[in-house]
């Protein structure tokens, strides 16, 4: 089943006033469900959840109350919406024995852990209903500041946990200042921990602390039965590759106008993460489904 922009429903005006909806782990409104963002002072929207959530659900009827042009990143694997874009998760397969040992991973984790014998480390599970917006600004309000992270997309982060426990990692020096708090995403479905954010004092930037947390949090996933922790778009962090074992797709949509300024810019997102002849496809082939559902069952 193919579906593009026109036939979606671009005629159901009355739903842009009243649309709302819950799904998956996410509930919209018509004025929350976009935040605006810019390529070359050309506007176009992503939503909410884009810049700290994974596995983006939609419907029909939340792509018809979005404003155009719109790019939905990172839909689950296993659904019929979506095309593959250019970039893809990175995964660490904690589970697998060569992993741990792997000479290069092995010298590096050994160094890390030297660097930082001195400090303390601390790691709580919170139950995503009881955070506030405050309380996760307060873990990682100058990592959303230095990457341009939305104040909605920090509440639809919120909104996105309601139903999930977070993990926070923590990592004090010897005098209790706090060095780095890392902040993950428990998905038990998928077998995940997802690394949402990391905020880090630049102050031990020698000491390498985001990748730290990244062997931190994939500890915790080991230990605690979670094959996989989730590093999230690898495309422009060669650091990552440290850790990833494995890459899985990661699904997009693109809904766009093809004589949009966006579209007409061939250096914008529509061109750069999507195959142009994707662009206003909402549905996944069903071969690639059927691939898709099988790598994740």
């Amino acid at each position: 089943m193919m579906s593009t922009l026109s036939q979606i429903g671009l005629a159901r005006k009355t739903d842009l006033a009243a649309g709302s909806g819950k799904v998956g782990y996410q509930s919209w409104t018509a004025d929350n469900l976009c935040i605006e963002s810019e390529h070359n002072g050309i506007r176009y929207y992503t939503t909410r959840w884009d810049a700290l959530c994974p596995y983006i659900d939609v419907t029909e009827e939340m792509l018809a109350s979005a404003p155009k042009p719109i790019i939905v990143y990172a839909l689950p694997p296993e659904g019929p919406y979506g095309v593959p874009i250019t970039d893809q998760y990175g995964l660490v397969d904690t589970a697998a024995p060569d992993f741990w040992t792997e000479p290069r991973r092995e010298r590096k984790f050994r160094e890390l852990d030297k660097f930082f014998r001195h400090f303390s480390y601390s790691e709580a599970v919170i139950p995503g209903r009881d955070l506030t917006v405050d309380d996760v600004f307060e873990m990682g309000g100058e990592h959303f500041a230095n990457h341009g992270i939305d104040d909605r997309e920090v509440a639809g982060f919120v909104d996105y946990v309601r139903e999930l426990d977070v993990l926070v990692l923590q990592v004090h020096d010897a005098e209790g200042g706090l060095v780095l708090t890392d902040v993950s995403i428990l998905l038990p479905a998928n077998n995940q921990v997802y690394g949402s954010f990391c905020q880090w004092n630049r102050a031990h930037k020698n000491r390498s602390p985001g990748l730290y947390a990244c062997l931190l949090a994939a500890r915790w996933a080991a230990k605690n039965g979670f094959r996989y922790y989730n590093l999230g778009p690898v495309g422009d962090y060669g650091y990552k590759s440290l850790f990833v074992t494995d890459l899985e797709p990661i699904y997009g949509i693109a809904l766009c106008d093809p004589q949009h300024p966006l579209a007409l810019d061939e250096t914008s997102p529509v061109h750069t993460d999507f195959c142009w002849d994707e662009v206003n496809q909402i549905y996944r082939p069903a071969p690639a489904r059927k691939l898709a559902a099988a790598a994740a069952g």
